[in-house]
């Protein structure tokens, strides 16, 4: 943790050079046009997101849904019972009490395997299964 400590404790010296040649060895991507004071911050989230992990994926795509706006997701949680008609057929997905999705006789590893076994098509499981929702303007 002190390395992580002295890492970030770094960034408040570097020049702005320094700060771009930084951010290219860190995130090996263009350096985004933006001012030092803002590239530093980014920095600074970039080297302690590989230290310790980051954001997960759920959280990442939750903190989209709120800046865009357009589509909020609810999560599938244990004990639900989702119901969808296809093609002229009522199908039942449970999601069990130890967070496995069980479809037709067999576990799933989410909810868009089903949903693509079902349609033979790439969906969004959570779409699909009516879990996503499209917020008022």
């Amino acid at each position: 943790m002190s390395d992580l400590t002295s890492s970030l404790s770094r960034l408040e010296t570097l020049s702005p050079a320094a700060l771009r040649d930084r951010w290219a060895a860190v995130t090996g991507t263009v350096v985004p046009k933006v001012s030092p004071k803002l590239l530093r911050l980014a920095l600074a989230w970039e080297i302690q997101a590989r230290a310790l992990g980051g954001l997960s994926r759920d959280t990442t795509r939750r903190l989209d849904q709120l800046a865009r706006g357009q589509t909020r997701t609810a999560p599938a949680r244990a004990g639900m019972r989702l119901v969808r008609e296809w093609g002229g057929k009522a199908h039942i997905v449970i999601v069990g009490e130890d967070q496995v999705i069980r479809w037709n006789g067999r576990e799933w590893g989410s909810l868009s395997e089903v949903a693509r076994a079902i349609t033979g098509t790439r969906w969004s499981g959570p779409a699909f299964f009516g879990l996503k929702k499209r917020i008022a303007a």
